[in-house]
């Protein structure tokens, strides 16, 4: 047995040394032909051309200028990718669908006939398509990193539908005409982080498990959504981070300001069923006198999301009507504590109550109440980073040592744009 393990073992890393062996890089240019053989003196014109010709482990290099999209339906392999990146120091701007596009998305990741599964797309301004900017169905293992992705006409920023295991990271997605980032169908295991969210019409996260469409099990599960900033999204509503079906997912470190409608939302429309199992840790939401409540868990019917824990986090709003934590009852809740709010909360979805009412039901008995002056070093400007006077002072502070993941968290100090895109120079963002 031992000797057949050494064989096998063997076997694996010759195969893996000779995929590596063979993986070569090609270039695409403004100034290329679809008729040369892909090199840097002689490159490729086109991006729907190029992801057709490369096999697993290779990788394209897009040079700067501007260009029409793709759609990909070829697979990589696990830790042999195939690469689309624009190349070092390069701009590249892709405005318009490719010529196989068939969403009227411009990059498109899909094959009809089964599953596109490992690469990397990497470095692109992705503006103007006509629905999303990237458009993702049935992926596996697919990332999207470093991208700035805008002004998508009816559709989303970046779109998933029964997509597995994508990452989403270091991207930008904003002014669109739906979402910044939207997962829907059956897909488990993303990952968002980050990246930055801002002026969407609707949500800037949104996720929803839609039974509707098959196969799958109408959930999004076991995602991570980390250290993102999102802002001012929600003129059409939609919360920041909404969640139609999410279950088992952490939800760590966002800085979520100035939205027009919620904050965090986990509930049941069209999923199978409702959002429940989430960890809600170490966020800061911050909110004026226009959004809804700073985290809402309400129910629907029989189906009523459960077992949430919200712990660490800064939850501020200004609206009067709104509360810090909106819940449809208290089993929505496993546990939720060592929080900053406001004196506002709701245990049945529907009456506010004050902080002291609602620790009566065993919750937050270490949070505080305080303002976002206190807070915050300037509000004002957008500079979210904690006021260390106000939490040396705290008596959260002493009670707990895992009150100092709050101060330790890294609020980021985030402007917004002073112009949209249209009016920006290509590559520039935020």
């Amino acid at each position: 047995m031992k000797m057949r393990s050494v064989v096998l073992l063997a076997a694996l890393a010759i195969a893996c040394l000779c995929t590596s062996a063979s993986a070569a890089t090609y270039y695409v240019a403004t100034t290329g032909d679809d008729a040369n053989p892909g090199t840097e003196s002689q490159p490729w014109a086109t991006l729907d051309y190029a992801v057709d010709q490369i096999s697993p482990g290779d990788t394209i290099l897009v040079k700067s200028g501007t260009y029409a999209g793709c759609r990909i339906e070829n697979s990589g392999q696990a830790g042999a990718p195939c690469t689309l990146k624009a190349d070092d120091g390069a701009t590249v701007v892709i405005n318009t669908p490719g010529a196989t596009c068939r969403h009227d998305s411009n990059i498109e990741v899909e094959w009809y006939d089964g599953t596109v599964s490992y690469w990397i797309i990497e470095g692109f301004e992705v503006s103007s398509g006509p629905r999303s900017g990237i458009d993702l169905r049935d992926t596996e293992h697919i990332t999207i990193r470093d991208c700035y992705v805008h002004d998508s006409g009816s559709g989303t920023g970046i779109f998933l539908a029964f997509s597995y295991y994508p990452v989403i990271e270091d991207c930008e997605s904003s002014y669109n005409g739906e979402h910044g980032f939207y997962q829907s169908n059956s897909g488990d295991y993303h990952e968002v982080r980050n990246c930055v969210f801002h002026h969407n019409v609707g949500c800037g996260i949104h996720h929803n498990g839609d039974e509707r469409y098959t196969p799958g099990d109408g959930l999004i599960s076991y995602g991570l959504i980390e250290k993102n900033v999102i802002y001012q999204n929600g003129t059409g509503g939609g919360a920041a981070i909404n969640g139609d079906g999410l279950w088992y997912t952490k939800i760590y470190n966002n800085l979520v300001y100035d939205n027009r409608a919620g904050g965090i939302a986990l509930y049941v429309t069209d999923a199978a069923a409702a959002s429940s199992y989430c960890d809600i840790y170490n966020n800061t939401l911050v909110f004026g006198t226009d959004g809804r409540d700073v985290i809402n868990i309400p129910g629907k019917g029989k189906d009523k999301p459960l077992g949430h824990v919200i712990r660490n986090n800064i939850l501020y709003t200004e609206d009067s009507g709104e509360a810090s934590i909106m819940v449809w009852g208290p089993d929505a809740l496993a546990a939720s504590d060592y929080n900053v709010v406001i004196d506002r909360m709701s245990i049945d979805g529907k009456s506010i109550i004050t902080l002291a009412e609602w620790q009566s039901y065993g919750f937050d008995t270490h949070s505080f109440i305080s303002t976002k002056e206190a807070l915050f070093v300037d509000p004002a400007t957008f500079d979210y980073h904690q006021s260390p006077t106000t939490w040396t002072a705290s008596p959260a502070r002493r009670a707990t040592p895992t009150t100092s993941d709050v101060m330790r968290r890294s609020a980021v100090r985030c402007l917004p744009p002073r112009t949209s895109p249209a009016t920006r120079p290509a590559g520039t963002r935020r």
